[in-house]
């Protein structure tokens, strides 16, 4: 078939599977940062030290991770979550193909001089291995310890958000991998930003300037988001958080 056969085709999965990606980590993003928003109006430690203010749903973070219960998200993270796997398998495949028919390691070719010169355009595989190499260990942390027991009653169930967040967090070591994989992951979509909007024809000299300037701002927002929540959770975990 054409679009896997041909360079644009391929770019195209590449940029529609990353469109997806970049939905998810803003939907994720957005309802983590609650939890930092909880921080400042006093309900964490409240909320997550009274389990009657839990229950009914006290507290944004909270209220956050109700929602993303509901039947419509319960449908969408997953195909948002299929379209980031996709990208993920494919750009693992395509990097082994231009590493096989090239021999040596060379990103998908691209023909903007602006990506070639670009360092995460060049290390967006390596970039890719660390940010895979982190979702693992995250799954650890979250998924597993909320997700796999509900859906597969295996492992022991995390009903309190607040309470996951300060034991992962807790650690300074922990917090400084995840700082790392944010920051793989900020130079990841300051490429793959712009590349997708090039790869759907958005490239002329006047808007080329204005995606790439817009992918940096949007990448920044995303990846200091999560900074945030995870620094909040250490000092929450740490009691160093004077904030009420």
């Amino acid at each position: 078939m054409f679009i896997f056969n041909s360079s644009i085709g391929k770019k195209f999965i590449q940029a529609v599977s990353g469109a997806f990606l970049i939905i998810f980590l803003l939907l994720h993003v957005t309802i983590n940062f609650f939890s930092v928003i909880d921080t400042f109006t006093g309900k964490w430690g409240v909320v997550a030290a009274d389990e009657k203010l839990f229950s009914a749903g006290d507290g944004l973070f909270k209220l956050g991770c109700d929602f993303m219960s509901t039947p419509v998200i319960s449908i969408m993270v997953p195909i948002l979550a299929l379209g980031f796997l996709i990208h993920i398998a494919y750009g693992c495949w395509l990097t082994a193909k231009n590493i096989s028919a090239r021999g040596g390691y060379k990103r998908y070719e691209v023909s903007s001089k602006a990506a070639t010169d670009s360092w995460s355009a060049r290390n967006m595989f390596v970039l890719g291995i660390v940010i895979l190499g982190m979702i693992a260990f995250h799954l650890t942390h979250f998924w597993a310890k909320m997700q796999l027991p509900e859906m597969f009653g295996v492992g022991n169930f995390e009903n309190n958000p607040y309470c996951l967040l300060e034991a992962t967090f807790g650690r300074w070591w922990v917090l400084l991998l995840y700082i790392i994989w944010f920051a793989a992951v900020w130079f990841h979509l300051c490429h793959g930003f712009w590349s997708m909007f090039q790869t759907v024809g958005w490239d002329g000299q006047t808007w080329f300037k204005r995606v790439k300037v817009i992918g940096i701002i949007v990448s920044s927002i995303i990846c200091l988001a999560f900074v945030a929540v995870a620094v909040n959770a250490f000092l929450q975990a740490n009691g160093l958080c004077c904030c009420c």
